[in-house]
Parts: structure tokens; C-alpha cells; sequence
């Protein structure tokens, strides 16, 4: 963290919490002390063939812009090819998760955390081609992530990314 006063800060992508899981790479947080009150804002780093969490929809809107590389958007049973500088908004209701194409992608995440904020998982033969598809169709993300576990804190990647 470089500054905080007052509720605003400035976090560097180097400074901010790093973690990574197996099955879905490495993310940065930049809510050291918690989240903040109303949106969250995360950079995944997608790996060639994996995805960055489960498909799912939500009941809030979510943005991505890909900062680098290229990714496959996988939204509502169809599949998008996402390049540098591309921005994807997804409003709430819109089943989605991003996977890795053929080298590291950087994409930085928006999304929003209303106080009825509603998730859920769904069957989905596109998702299960990309291990992206929760063990079973449910609401609680306990149960979306059951078969793998928690993200472990990591170091930044280097940057740029090979």
C-alpha cells in the first residue's frame, strides 16, 4: 500500500495481496484490510487453458478489461475470443467465466457487493470443457469449490508476463 487516508488509498499491483490456486492461477486483491464496502476489484492472471474461477452469474453487474495476452469469455453457453484492450460488461443475471488461451493474460475484474449480493453455480457442458463447471449445480460457493481448494498467498508475477 503507498497511501491510505481517510477511506481512499493507492495500491500497487506489486504491493497488493497475491494468491494463487492450481486450478486457477494467481489474482491480486488490493483490500488489504478486508473489502471494501461496495465493489470489488481484482487482476487475474489467466494461464493457457484454465479458468479464473467458477461459471456462475450473480445478481450485480461485473466489468473486465484484459490488460494484456488474450482470453476465451465463456457467457451464457457461448464462447468470445478477448484480446489486449478489450472490455467486457456483463450485466447482473449473465452467467460468465474467463479461461487462458494460448499464453498468460493479465485482466483486471470489477465487480459490485450489494448487501443481497446472490451467486450461483449451474451445470454447463461448455464449462466442464474447460474445468470451469462447479461439482454441482448450487448457490453456495462452499459447495462450487469443494473438489479444490483455497487460493494460497503467492508472489507477483514478473511482469511483462511470458
Amino acid at each position: 500500500m503507498l497511501e491510505q487516508r481517510g477511506g481512499w488509498r493507492v495500491v500497487n499491483v506489486r504491493s497488493a495481496q497475491w494468491a494463487q490456486n492450481p486450478a486457477f492461477g494467481k489474482a491480486c486483491g488490493f483490500e488489504a484490510d478486508g473489502t471494501f464496502a461496495n465493489t470489488g476489484a481484482h487482476i487475474f492472471v489467466l494461464e493457457p487453458g484454465k479458468p479464473n474461477c467458477r461459471y456462475h452469474r450473480e445478481n450485480v453487474q461485473e466489468d473486465y478489461l484484459v490488460l494484456s495476452g488474450r482470453c476465451r469469455l465463456l457467457v451464457n453457453e457461448e464462447e468470445y475470443e478477448l484480446e489486449t484492450w478489450d472490455f467486457a460488461h456483463l450485466p447482473s443475471g449473465v452467467t460468465h467465466v474467463l479461461v487462458g488461451s494460448d499464453a498468460p493474460a493479465a485482466v483486471l475484474a470489477i465487480g459490485h457487493r450489494p448487501p443481497d449480493h446472490e451467486l450461483f453455480y449451474p451445470e454447463s457442458e461448455l464449462a466442464r470443457k474447460y474445468n470451469a463447471e462447479a461439482p454441482e449445480p448450487t448457490p453456495d460457493p462452499k459447495v462450487a469449490y469443494s473438489d479444490v481448494g483455497g487460493r494460497e498467498p503467492c508472489d507477483p508475477p514478473k511482469w511483462p508476463l511470458d
